[in-house]
């Protein structure tokens, strides 16, 4: 697969011919329910390319949603899962356990923030790791409430819909949910800076008005657990403004309320740091527990939840589990991933994509207007698209954009509360110029637009 040629190319419309045949299969045969953002079938894929069924090369600014944060079929990956799949497939983790795991659970404690004795719990999916968050903390606080925030996205199981504050595609109709939730706003620095400059700026002070809803609508004697992204994800990309998440963490502390991050999307070098909690205050966020799913295993399914060791060991035995749970082939890619973040310096590489990517965007932004925001960490980069003149979001002109970037060969994602944010989520181990193609017909397209 490294002989995948590292450039885009169109031979066809896109989507071209084979991909439409595949759509009409797959509108006959796969629910209707299951979106699809950009119909192209692949064939192929490795580093920044997605070869399609019709040969064309289209440049990847996605990464599945931020899971091939290595690339895809990363060398060491596939060495790792094929020695596996040899061996053995499957077993199940409860019934005759198996050495990756732990050596998985292992990495995840030592690499996760928080110096203490930390302890780990595999899953499948970032929901399900959420879901067991929540549970583990009701079981240690002995507490049944759960506070989420504005602009969250949690995962698309009933409780984690239920955390999720974006109704439409994610929670419209599929009540009820599940009880003993809250919601509390979350710190937005360009959306609070239009009613208040000191808000947009000052973490302490728009924490402060979280923990106000929070102590009114809840009360600290009814919560178990506080969860939040570092960076708000599917709700745009949202880098809240500092000292914001470390008020909060201080205020659970205080409070007996377990700190819940969610790093689902923020994980494993994908900001620039091992996990996003390590960019905020002096020596970084220590949360009582954390979320890791998505880039963890370079596109094979496994979560988990890592955790103070006296948390994460209150639940029952038995109590905390699943078939599937930590598969062995997931926890071979798992290893091999960390292995390939630490040994080819892809931390240090997030940070060079961060300059490579906010540089030409803020250039950009300071010739258009309808160039709102532009924020994020690392290879974690956002675009909110407004009305020219105003802060009024522009959806329309999102989707447009997205639209056609695809049909150029350029894979990008749409996302927030509005429907007006382009994220970019690149591979780690994009080339430079790969990434710059990318970024100026991102520019172009715009322009014409």
């Amino acid at each position: 697969m490294a002989g995948l040629e590292q450039t885009r190319q169109l031979v066809t419309e896109i989507p071209g011919p084979a991909s439409l045949e595949l759509t009409k299969r797959r509108a006959a045969a796969v629910s209707r329910g299951v979106n699809v953002s950009l119909p192209v079938f692949v064939a192929r894929a490795f580093g920044g390319i997605i070869e399609d069924v019709d040969g064309n090369r289209l440049i990847d600014l996605a990464s599945g949603i931020a899971v091939t944060t290595i690339g895809n079929s990363s060398p060491r990956v596939v060495e790792a899962v094929r020695a596996q799949v040899a061996e053995f497939t499957h077993t199940c983790f409860m019934v005759t356990p198996y050495e990756r795991y732990i050596a998985v659970a292992e990495e995840l404690n030592r690499i996760t923030p928080g110096s203490g004795e930390k302890r780990s719990v595999l899953f499948n999916s970032g929901a399900e790791a959420v879901e067991n968050a929540v549970k583990v903390a009701r079981s240690y606080t002995r507490k049944p409430a759960v506070v989420a925030f504005n602009h969250a996205y949690h995962g698309r199981t009933n409780l984690a819909m239920a955390l999720t504050a974006k109704s439409k595609p994610y929670k419209s109709g599929f009540g009820p949910f599940a009880p003993e939730v809250y919601r509390a706003p979350m710190s937005y620095p360009y959306r609070d800076g239009l009613i208040d400059k000191e808000l947009a700026t000052d973490g302490e002070k728009a924490a402060a008005r979280a923990i106000d809803v929070i102590e009114s609508q809840v009360g600290a004697d009814s919560l178990a657990a506080v969860i939040i992204e570092p960076i708000a994800g599917e709700g745009g990309f949202i880098v809240p403004a500092e000292g914001f998440l470390p008020a909060l963490l201080d205020w659970c502390r205080k409070n007996d309320v377990v700190f819940i991050a969610d790093e689902v999307q923020t994980g494993f070098a994908r900001t620039g740091a091992m996990f996003a909690c390590e960019h905020e205050g002096p020596g970084g966020l220590e949360p009582d527990l954390i979320c890791t799913a998505k880039g963890i295993a370079d596109g094979l399914p496994l979560s988990a939840v890592t955790g103070r060791a006296q948390i994460m060991d209150a639940s029952h035995v038995g109590g905390l589990g699943g078939t599937f749970g930590g598969n062995p082939i997931a926890c071979a890619a798992a290893l091999a991933t960390i292995t390939t973040i630490e040994s080819d310096g892809l931390i240090e590489r997030a940070q060079q994509l961060e300059r490579l990517i906010t540089e030409p965007l803020l250039r950009l932004q300071a010739s258009d207007d309808r160039i709102g925001d532009v924020r994020g960490r690392g290879a974690m980069i956002a675009i909110e698209l407004v009305r020219s003149g105003t802060a009024e979001p522009d959806a329309e002109l999102t989707q447009k954009l997205s639209t056609a970037a695809h049909a150029a060969g350029v894979v990008v994602l749409t996302c927030g509360m509005f429907g007006n944010i382009i994220r970019l989520l690149p591979p780690l181990t994009i080339s430079d110029d790969l990434l710059t193609e990318g970024l100026d017909i991102l520019g172009r397209l715009l322009a014409d637009l």
